[in-house]
């Protein structure tokens, strides 16, 4: 039986309890106000259960099994067996559990109401909530859109046994002989990286004319170089006319190229905003391709109404989620926080090798700093540094600034580097001149030198690179 009239009104509705959703509903309860999560499947979202946690214990399985069989290179004799793919899946699992646990739990503690099913933004006061027992009415004097996103697929593509999105293949039960990679993004070279240390054979089809073309061209260019030493075959400027799925194989057609014949075709063309059936048209929220714009403090053209993580334009990651929920939940109450900048939000792609970068490439810092005022790029390999010969790596970190000024971006590349991004971030985010960290000591032998090392190079004073 419908509810006909709202519950008696909530500081803060949250409409999706993701990554950007409970965090804003945590912070908001720490500041006193009353809050109500509206979730119909599992707090935590896609990062905890389909994406960032999952993957990366798959891909740290995958890690491991490299190291199997490059033991004899470091003097120990290991051998590599195969990938035992039901206890693979129960390790993952557990870890999901344990995290899952322990989130319920805070929520739990910090007096959250959770309403657990589907909600649908009635106006900006008002949440509807279809709920096991029938509609609930949830009224708030802040609606937080929060419900994320969903991983897209190619017009046309029907899915099936053969032909999977990220969401589907984190369940896989038998590792393919052979698998076409649709997408050169982060998601599909990630899939690729696991997917070959588990023995298959992978090739990624990017339209564009690079692979992780969001990045540094020199990182492109050197994972390019890495994966095709690993045997992973990356086709770029290469678009997809159809997909033909059968029982024991999928087909893929190639504009301009001869066909893929595969045992598994992963589809990895990005995610789009979930959006669809949550009343945003209705209640008379722009969107745009399904996305939610908003101005700098995350309002949205309602009045009352914000939109948080990857709802919102811009980089589709779990850690902007967490930083937007926080800054809401913090407007909200009034503290007056500083707006989230994606430029200052680090990036990590955790494929083999790893792939960590912050603040602008070369290229958009030119576009701008503008004329009068030059950029400098310098690039220190990782072949000079210690820790990452013992570890078995190669790469380099590219320091971009403005010439005479500060630190505008940081690009990495090779086994590691996903630690090293937080010192990274620091100096991109206080705006940090070079000269300002070639003084600091770092420890060696550590990664973490080579970002030392490539300040000193910056800063004109090298010392185990040339200027």
């Amino acid at each position: 039986m419908a509810d006909p009239t709202p519950s008696s009104p909530f500081d803060l509705v949250v409409l999706g309890a993701g990554s950007g959703g409970y965090a804003c509903a945590l912070r908001a309860a720490q500041l006193d106000l009353r809050v109500a999560l509206v979730e119909e499947a599992e707090i935590g979202g896609t990062c905890l259960h389909r994406g960032c946690i999952p993957t990366k214990a798959l891909l740290h399985a995958a890690e491991i099994a490299d190291g199997a069989r490059a033991g004899a290179a470091h003097g120990v004799r290991t051998t590599f067996e195969g990938i035992d793919t039901e206890a693979l899946h129960a390790r993952k699992d557990r870890i999901i559990g344990q995290l899952h646990k322990g989130l319920t739990g805070l929520v739990g503690q910090a007096g959250i109401e959770v309403v657990a099913g589907r909600g649908r933004l009635v106006d900006a006061q008002t949440v509807s909530v279809e709920t096991g027992e029938g509609t609930r009415t949830v009224g708030g004097r802040t609606i937080v859109l929060a419900t994320g996103s969903y991983a897209r697929t190619l017009p046309g593509i029907e899915l099936g046994p053969r032909v999977m999105t990220s969401d589907q293949a984190m369940d896989l039960r038998e590792i393919p002989g052979r698998a076409a990679v649709l997408g050169g993004g982060v998601i599909g070279v990630e899939f690729a990286s696991m997917l070959r240390s588990f023995g298959a054979e992978v090739t990624v089809v990017e339209a564009l004319d690079r692979i992780v073309a969001g990045e540094e061209p020199a990182i492109s260019t050197h994972l390019t170089r890495e994966f095709r030493k690993r045997g992973i075959v990356p086709r770029t400027s290469t678009r997809v006319s159809s997909v033909e799925s059968e029982e024991q194989r999928a087909v893929v057609h190639l504009e301009g190229s001869e066909d893929l014949e595969v045992d598994l075709v992963l589809v990895a063309v990005g995610r789009g905003a979930s959006t669809d059936g949550i009343g945003l048209e209705e209640a008379g929220i722009t969107t745009d391709r399904g996305f939610v714009p908003t101005d700098e403090r995350l309002r949205t053209n309602l009045d009352g109404v914000r939109a948080v993580g990857d709802l919102v334009p811009g980089l589709q990651l779990a850690h902007r989620g967490f930083a937007h929920g926080i800054f809401v939940a913090e407007d909200v109450a009034g503290l007056d926080p500083a707006p989230i900048e994606d430029v200052t939000i680090p990036k990590v792609t955790y494929c083999d090798p790893e792939i960590a970068s912050i603040g602008l490439t070369s290229e958009a810092a030119k576009g701008v700093l503008g004329d009068g005022r030059e950029v400098e790029t310098v690039t220190y390999p990782l072949g000079g540094n210690g820790r990452s010969l013992i570890r078995g790596t190669n790469g380099s970190a590219i320091l971009v600034r403005e010439k005479g000024g500060p630190v505008l971006g940081v690009h990495m590349v090779g086994l590691g580097v996903s630690e090293l991004i937080s010192e990274a971030q620091l100096a991109v985010g206080w705006e940090a001149h070079p000269e300002d960290i070639a003084p600091l000591v770092h420890a060696h032998p550590t990664q973490g030198e080579v970002l030392g090392e490539a300040a000193m190079l910056a800063a004109g004073r090298p010392l185990h690179a040339h200027a």
